[in-house]
C-alpha cells in the first residue's frame, strides 16, 4: 500500500519544452519582412501624396521663372533673327500671346514636348509661323505650370487672340465654339490654305483623355509687320 501512495504522490516528469513552443512569441523572419514592407509602402505612399500637392505650386514656379526669362530674351537679336527667318530653336522664345477675354499674356516657345510646355505655351513646329499664310499651332498646359490654357473653354466666337512676334503682329477672331477631340487626332493641326490660328489643350481639366481645340481666323487689318532692325 505505502508503495502504491508513494508511486501516486511521486512528481511527475518535467516535460521539456519543444523547439516549436520555444519560438511562440517571438516574431517570425516573415512577418518581421511584412511589417516593414508595409511600413515602407505607408512611406511611399505619404511622400506620394505630398508630392501631388506640391507640384502645382513648384510648377508654377518653375514656369513663373522662366517666363521672366524668356521675356528678356524677346530682344536677342539671335532670337529675332530666328523668328524672321521662320527657323527658330527648340525652346526658344518666338513672341506673345494675348488673350483678353481670359486674361491670358504669356510667352510663346517654339517646340511641344513636355520640356517646352513646362516654360509657356509651345507653337508646333510642323505649323507655320503665327501672323503668316497657313494654320499656325500652338498648345498650352490646362493645370500647371501656370495653367495659361486652363478657361480655353471658355472663348466664343469673335473673341480675339493677339500674337506679337519680331517679324510681326496680329490678331485672329475665334471662329467656332471649342470642341474636344481624340489625343491622337493631328488633323486639328493640318495645313490649310488660310490664315489661322488652333490652339490645343488637355481636357477635361486634370485630365489627358481628350484635346480642346480653338479654332481662329486671321482679321487681315491686323497684321503689321515687325521694324526692321534698325528702323525707328
Amino acid at each position: 500500500m505505502s508503495s502504491l501512495l508513494a508511486d501516486r504522490r511521486s512528481p511527475r516528469p518535467t516535460v521539456q519544452p519543444s523547439a516549436r513552443g520555444a519560438d511562440v512569441g517571438r516574431p517570425r523572419p516573415r512577418r518581421r519582412v511584412v511589417r516593414w514592407a508595409l511600413w515602407a509602402l505607408a512611406v511611399l505612399g505619404a511622400m506620394a501624396a505630398l508630392a501631388a500637392l506640391c507640384f502645382p505650386t513648384l510648377s508654377n514656379w518653375y514656369a513663373a521663372s522662366r517666363q521672366h526669362a524668356l521675356a528678356d530674351r524677346l530682344d536677342d537679336p539671335t532670337v529675332a533673327g530666328q523668328v524672321r527667318s521662320g527657323v527658330v530653336g527648340d525652346g526658344q522664345p518666338i513672341g506673345r500671346i494675348s488673350i483678353p477675354a481670359i486674361g491670358l499674356d504669356a510667352v510663346v516657345v517654339e517646340g511641344t514636348d513636355a520640356g517646352d510646355l513646362a516654360e509657356g505655351p509651345g507653337h508646333y513646329a510642323s505649323t507655320p509661323m503665327p501672323c503668316t499664310t497657313g494654320n499656325a499651332g500652338i498648345a498650352g498646359h490646362r493645370t500647371t505650370f501656370l495653367h495659361p490654357f486652363y478657361d480655353l473653354d471658355q472663348l466664343r466666337p469673335g473673341d480675339l487672340i493677339t500674337i506679337t512676334t519680331r517679324a510681326a503682329t496680329c490678331s485672329y477672331s475665334v471662329s467656332t465654339p471649342p470642341f474636344a477631340v481624340a489625343p491622337t487626332d493631328v488633323s486639328v493641326i493640318a495645313a490649310n490654305p488660310g490664315s489661322t490660328l488652333t490652339l490645343t489643350t488637355c481636357t477635361p481639366r486634370g485630365s489627358a483623355a481628350e484635346r480642346l481645340v480653338v479654332r481662329a481666323v486671321l482679321v487681315p487689318s491686323s497684321l503689321r509687320p515687325a521694324p526692321a532692325p534698325g528702323d525707328k
